[in-house]
């Protein structure tokens, strides 16, 4: 059956899965770029994200990096991780952080209050913007996924909205070493062992340490 899915989201030792004052500058909010330097260090990002296909890590990182490609077949994210853009579109030119060939190639399904038409991308990646919440984004993701699992992006509120409706059947966290001060508390007024979910892996390596929680 298929699945919800968080994969490779990075938080910091004090909490934050994003920095403050996001901006195009700093679309992972300042210093939010820090947490994701084990991310970066692996294959699967050099060659999916950034082109390249040399010089990229091996192993635990590596592994986890992979499996959050695997059997994907729809994407769910926040307005905030398509673009800095706030309120109504002004217009269409922002066409998302990712150039014209985005790593999705796949149907990205994008929160947001306010409408938009679809944005058709190469690749096979076509942005959906869908203003009636995460349950009917879920309904439409599930339904472009195929019978493949669903991967929510993020960022913290939308995979917060997710974990409160006990929508996340599994989700891979990795905590950098490094602390932010300010931010976006991924755990902020949830309360994983009443919503049901439980640890289920957990590994290191020398950048990050990653966990798995499990619905049960």
């Amino acid at each position: 059956m298929s699945k919800l899915r968080v994969e490779s989201f990075t938080i910091s030792l004090d909490g934050f899965g994003a920095g403050p004052d996001q901006d195009l500058q700093n679309p992972l909010g300042v210093g939010g770029t820090a947490l994701h330097g084990w991310a970066f260090s692996t294959r699967t990002f050099q060659k999916n994200v950034f082109g390249k296909d040399a010089g990229a890590t091996e192993g635990v990182d590596e592994t986890f990096a992979q499996r959050g490609f695997t059997n994907v077949g729809a994407w769910i994210l926040g307005r905030n991780m398509f673009g800095p853009v706030r309120g109504p579109w002004p217009d269409e030119s922002w066409r998302g952080w990712w150039g014209e060939n985005p790593v999705y190639q796949v149907p990205v399904f994008v929160l947001t209050h306010h409408a938009r038409a679809p944005l058709v991308m190469q690749g096979g990646t076509t942005f959906y913007f869908v203003t009636e919440g995460p349950t009917v984004a879920l309904e439409r993701a599930r339904e472009a996924a195929g019978g493949k699992d669903v991967r929510v992006g993020g960022g913290v509120n939308v995979i917060q909205q997710y974990l409160r409706l006990r929508a996340i059947d599994e989700m891979h966290l990795a905590i950098a070493p490094v602390l932010l001060g300010a931010g976006e508390r991924l755990f902020e007024g949830v309360n994983m062992p009443e919503l049901g979910y439980a640890c289920t892996r957990h590994e290191r390596s020398a950048l990050a340490t990653h966990v798995v929680f499990t619905r049960t």
